[in-house]
């Protein structure tokens, strides 16, 4: 009985104890579950509360960028994104599509005055086989616009914004450029540093800047633009402005501060003026077929003793002639860099050579002038000078020397040098120069020889011109080898010097209205302004107007002296 009764309270707690383990283990279950529940429902209201969050910092992103678009556009906001293609152009003016013209004249942008926009180059990098890619601004600068022709979907960029919208040598395919319609402020001053040497030396440099500057809209700090000058390239620099960091020039007075280059840089290609002191000779070396420039100045003082005759400018260039042989070529600025067939004087001797300028050179006069040595064969150690040399004791001599011949009427010519001699030694002196000299027998030429010069005194069968044997062949080569100037005329060089001097259409001169030193190019296409004789850029530059000092009215500048004479009767 007591068995089955212990048996029957086992089962019974057993029973019991598997009930208490079953709601234990159902508690903690439903615990977890509770948990679980309450961590995912944690999770997704952290997901709603960020996405919620994003979506509010992202709308107020938007309304700040369409703030900042409506201020950078004083009310307009203007913004496409279009695949650069670069077109060959001067400036910094783009061409943008007609669908930009109809939305910018939506917005009333034309009426707004010049039109300048912002440029953000914007590529994609990503990997093949991934979905995401990464878009980054690289460059930024501004441009005007030139007109709206270009292709739908692409934007035309001048060579000036493609170099500094891109880096240099860098080749993308289909790059896309973010253009954003912008307002600038007119620019007041403006620092500018040459990429090398030398540009300070352009005569008038600030008026060739401000040319250069005419055909851009813009400036925008850290970009470079380009200033040609003839055949030379100069890249500066835009360091500061004001006031902002992108201004307008269009119509504006810019102060301009240039400032020296970072480093000298003495490489052969670049063209250099080194100041000459006088009587302070320079030495170097130059290569063959290269220049190395100088230049000195005429003062007035220095002028009015060369004017009056009693001094004259003494250039002499020393050359070892072991290995080499040097050419040497002086011109007047604005003529700044001498060539072989570009220059005002030259000398050709083989060694040593000098030039004397005096005042008898109607190109000579105060300013300042450029010599040019060049390396005609080989590698050539040189030394250079320039020196004021006086006159009054040549001239005395010379007084002294005339009044002796004055004094010795009775004399007679001799039979085989011409020269005048006095009858008492006339036999003596024709018995000696007929055993010794001899007479040149080419027409025009006359000079008499010792016997053992004369075989080398020869003439060019060309010119005509006397020189020695060994100078033959360095005559042929400078004078008569044809030469092929840039408008592609081929002339010998003496007609080539005039040829550039005063014909060809490449020619530099100075323009009667801007100071700037232009090419002449052909005559203008306007026939009162041929009949005034003003080239092509005179013609444009011309059409600029200005204020009349008298009435204040603008009058173009190429009419500016007809308006003077008809309206306000002034000669």
């Amino acid at each position: 009985m007591d068995f089955e009764l212990r048996r029957a309270r086992e089962k019974i707690e057993k029973e019991q104890k598997e009930r208490k383990e079953k709601a234990r283990w159902r508690v903690q279950k439903e615990k977890k579950a509770k948990e679980d529940a309450r961590i995912q429902r944690e999770a997704i209201e952290a997901a709603q509360r960020s996405r919620r969050i994003d979506a509010a910092e992202a709308q107020l992103k938007a309304d700040q960028q369409m703030q900042e678009n409506l201020l950078a556009g004083r009310g307009i906001v203007f913004y496409r994104l279009l695949e650069a293609v670069p077109y060959q152009g001067s400036g910094d003016k783009i061409k943008l599509p007609p669908s930009c013209f109809t939305d910018l004249s939506d917005h009333g942008a034309l009426d707004k005055g010049p039109m300048y926009f912002q440029l953000s180059l914007t590529h994609k990098d990503g990997s093949s086989g991934t979905q995401g890619t990464d878009e980054e601004k690289t460059g930024t600068t501004h441009s005007g616009v030139l007109e709206f022709t270009a292709d739908e979907g692409s934007v035309g960029l001048p060579p000036h914004v493609w170099n500094n919208l891109f880096c240099e040598g860098s080749i993308m395919e289909s790059p896309l450029v973010e253009v954003r319609y912008v307002w600038l402020p007119k620019g007041t001053y403006a620092k500018l540093q040459p990429e090398r040497v030398g540009f300070s030396d352009l005569p008038n440099h600030k008026a060739i800047l401000e040319t250069s500057l005419r055909q851009h809209a813009t400036l925008s700090q850290g970009d470079i633009f380009i200033v040609n000058y003839g055949e030379l390239e100069y890249k500066l620099k835009v360091l500061e402005l004001k006031p902002s960091s992108s201004v307008s020039v269009l119509e504006t007075d810019i102060e301009v501060d240039i400032v020296d280059p970072i480093e000298f840089s003495e490489q052969t290609h670049q063209h250099v003026l080194i100041p000459v002191v006088f009587r302070t000779p320079q030495s170097g070396t130059v290569e063959e077929g290269k220049f190395v420039y100088y230049k000195f100045s005429i003062d007035n003082d220095t002028w009015e003793k060369i004017s009056s005759g009693s001094s004259s400018i003494e250039v002499k260039l020393e050359s070892e002639t072991n290995e080499g042989d040097t050419d040497l070529f002086i011109s007047r600025h604005p003529l700044i860099f001498p060539t072989r067939h570009q220059h005002e004087w030259s000398s050709h001797d083989i060694g040593s050579k000098t030039l004397i300028l005096s005042s008898k050179d109607k190109n000579l006069a105060a300013g300042t002038y450029s010599v040019g040595v060049y390396g005609f064969k080989g590698s050539t150690k040189y030394k250079l000078s320039v020196t004021i040399e006086d006159n009054l004791n040549q001239k005395l001599g010379q007084q002294a020397s005339s009044s002796m011949s004055s004094m010795e009427l009775d004399t007679e010519q001799c039979r085989n040098c011409r020269h005048y001699i006095p009858s008492r030694t006339i036999a003596l002196h024709e018995a000696y120069c007929s055993r010794h000299n001899v007479t040149c027998q080419h027409e025009g030429c006359g000079v008499v020889l010792r016997i053992e010069e004369s075989k080398n005194h020869i003439h060019c069968n060309r010119c005509g011109q006397a020189f020695q044997q060994a100078e033959l062949e360095k005559h042929m080569k400078v004078f008569h080898e044809p030469l092929k100037c840039p408008c592609g005329i081929v002339l010998e060089k003496e007609q080539m010097v005039e040829h550039q001097a005063s014909v060809c259409p490449l020619r530099l001169i100075p323009c009667r209205f801007c100071g700037d030193m232009v090419q002449a190019g052909s005559s203008a296409m306007d026939v009162r302004d041929r009949l005034r004789g003003l080239c092509e850029h005179e013609s444009v530059c011309g059409s600029r107007t200005a204020p009349c000092d008298s009435c204040g009215r603008s009058v173009m500048l190429k009419e500016m002296d007809i308006h003077q004479i008809a309206v306000h009767q002034k000669g």
